[in-house]
């Protein structure tokens, strides 16, 4: 029986307005080393086969003599230009792939990725076809009104903070990310790769543990939290 291969999109593109700074985030140093490093070395320490990095525009030659080169990071295949929206940088990451039977899309904002998720999304991929890392909401969930005011409380036992990486079957989503990038009536309010999924019409996206250190470091509160978190773990 062919061994499967597994892939992971890394997403690093983003502008980072909300750090404040001129430099974007997923460059700036945290505890010592690049903060997209951090999720590069997880999956490359990993059992994930190959990696596909995603940037802003401009950024390639930079990123392999920065970050890639220096720190010896061997199974990432390709480093391309991102897009304007999050979508349109997980199709270009997609579409980089080399024969990939399964896919992790996962935002390299998320410094605090552990093997263990990464296995779990990786079982959840192949057991489901699609599925998410998250975790159970701590705090009671308020809807707002157009006007600011609680117009309803969801049931908090049923709901989770999605995180990731969001693991697929390499051929479901991209059917379902060439469905989307068709048609751009189909990408209004797109925020993640599982609504792709559910829009397509795909197989129900099942949760998955993730972690509640697997935090998106997006202000500058969010650093001070990430090094605090890589603390303890050291």
């Amino acid at each position: 029986m062919e061994e499967k291969r597994t892939g992971a999109v890394v997403l690093a593109g983003g502008k980072g307005r909300r750090m404040n700074c001129k430099i974007q985030k997923q460059y700036l140093t945290l505890a010592g080393k690049p903060l997209i490093l951090y999720s590069l070395e997880a999956f490359e320490q990993s059992i994930i086969d190959e990696i596909v990095l995603v940037v802003g525009a401009g950024e390639q030659e930079s990123v392999c003599q920065n970050i890639i080169q220096p720190y010896k990071l061997q199974k990432i295949t390709a480093v391309v230009e991102g897009g304007q929206e999050r979508y349109h940088s997980v199709y270009a990451g997609l579409q980089a792939l080399q024969n990939c039977d399964y896919v992790l899309i996962h935002d390299g904002a998320r410094p605090l990725l552990t093997d263990a998720v990464i296995c779990r999304a990786i079982q959840g991929a192949i057991d489901y076809q699609a599925c998410v890392a998250g975790m159970p909401v701590k705090d009671t969930i308020k809807e707002s009104d157009s006007f600011g005011f609680a117009s309803k409380t969801p049931d908090r036992t049923r709901l989770w903070q999605i995180q990731t990486p969001q693991a697929f079957a390499y051929p479901l989503i991209r059917s379902a990310y060439d469905w989307l990038m068709q048609d751009e009536s189909r990408q209004n309010g797109i925020t993640d790769d599982a609504m792709v999924v559910e829009r397509y019409g795909g197989p129900a996206v099942k949760l998955v543990e993730g972690s509640y250190a697997n935090i998106k470091v997006t202000t500058p509160e969010d650093m001070a939290v990430a090094a605090a978190l890589l603390r303890e773990w050291r």
